[in-house]
């Protein structure tokens, strides 16, 4: 008999999730603009000053981790939780150029902890028996919010509606969400007889491969999420831009459907490679949009929109994939270290997308920066081939 998945606490960090996360995402390809606009920032300082904040999380991510596999998680959850949410009130306070890096950073930090802690969460209150398919939806919140964020932050912008009040729809959504995560009920978790200090437990050793591997999928994926409204605008295509993250947080929807039942079955690396050959052929197509646009203006703009849709479903495809194995790599005392490991090699992917990203533009063009992405994305396929394949099935410990 199945264990059952759907629980109160399940959906209320489901719900915790999904708001967070829409909160994140509506400012996501807002603040580009903001930057521009309000500071007079150029592309460069624009993607390192964005950076800070994956660069604040990437800091945060082993030590939350250790703090998660040491201590009470939910109290450290909801702390975190709290200074993300403060942080968009922190925005609207930012008068000048070096506050806002301040509050980027300190929301940075927010995020490192809230988000290996909340994956943690929910990992221990399903059965490990459905883990796949349970990271599938919830992961899932996070592209119901990433098809609703973005799209609802530039049809503000676009609506000449005030930075001000987008910040405080991210604020309202995060006190929400916030309330939603004080409800979560969580199993026990008896005091741990703390080890002596060592790497390990700050990153899981074992997941060092699958990191690379994904570090280097993560930088095209940056600088997908923080710069295609910009690219689409800077080779000509017209259309409303937040589409391209509907349909991509659509793609990522339907592929969690399936792919989290497949994990379950036991094949992980498969769906990771079905994953990596979508998103090799995607990122270079985005590149090739650049080319073809003098070609065609309207098939441009359709295959543009289908790119992101394929997107969706390799990145959906590959999310639960890869958190799964990187908690199979880990003991169960390590299950935070081994959140943290995965979401971390993410982090540093996507803060050198945003950065890579915004140089190569102001050096030559964003289609050259697309161009650099999909190579990465071919290094990462044999890696994972040659590399993480083998090393996972090796160490594997369930």
């Amino acid at each position: 008999m199945k264990e059952r998945l759907v629980t109160p606490s399940y959906i209320l960090i489901i719900a915790a999730n999904f708001l967070q996360f829409f909160g994140f995402w509506l400012l996501i390809p807002v603040l580009p603009f903001y930057l521009q606009e309000v500071f007079g920032a150029d592309k460069t300082s624009i993607g390192a000053i964005l950076s800070c904040y994956t660069i604040a999380a990437l800091c945060m991510r082993p030590f939350s981790g250790y703090l998660l596999d040491t201590f009470a998680r939910k109290p450290l959850y909801l702390l975190a939780y709290f200074f993300f949410t403060t942080m968009f009130g922190g925005y609207m306070l930012a008068g000048t150029l070096t506050l806002f890096i301040i509050f980027r950073i300190i929301h940075g930090f927010s995020f490192g902890m809230v988000t290996v802690s909340g994956n943690t969460i929910v990992i221990d209150i399903m059965p490990s028996s459905r883990r796949g398919e349970g990271l599938g939806y919830y992961g899932l919140a996070n592209n119901i919010a990433m098809s609703i964020g973005p799209m609802t932050g530039l049809f503000l912008h676009d609506a000449a509606v005030g930075y001000t009040f987008i910040f405080s729809c991210s604020l309202a959504a995060c006190i929400i969400g916030f309330l939603c995560a004080y409800m979560v009920k969580t199993p026990y978790k008896p005091p741990v007889k703390r080890e002596p200090i060592s790497l390990d437990r700050f990153i899981l050793l074992k997941g060092i491969p699958a990191g690379i591997s994904l570090l280097l999928l993560s930088i095209p994926y940056g600088m997908t999420t923080n710069y295609v409204a910009m690219y689409a605008k800077q080779i000509g295509i017209t259309s409303s831009t937040g589409f391209f993250f509907t349909l991509m947080a659509i793609g990522m929807a339907v592929s969690r459907l399936f792919s989290g039942k497949l994990v379950d079955r036991g094949m992980i690396t498969q769906v990771i490679k079905a994953g990596l050959y979508l998103v090799c052929f995607c990122f270079f197509g985005l590149s090739a949009c650049g080319w073809i646009i003098s070609w065609n203006l309207a098939a441009t703009t359709v295959f543009f929109y289908i790119i992101s849709l394929l997107l969706g479903i390799g990145f959906g495809t590959m999310f639960p994939a890869y958190n799964t194995l990187f908690v199979n790599l880990a003991p169960n005392n390590q299950r935070g270290t081994a959140t943290s490991t995965y979401l971390t090699s993410w982090d540093v992917g996507i803060g050198i997308g945003m950065v890579v990203g915004g140089y190569l533009a102001e050096i030559a063009t964003f289609r050259v920066a697309y161009l650099v992405g999909a190579l990465l994305t071919v290094v990462s396929l044999f890696y994972f081939y040659r590399k993480v394949s083998p090393h996972f099935h090796r160490f594997r410990l369930r």
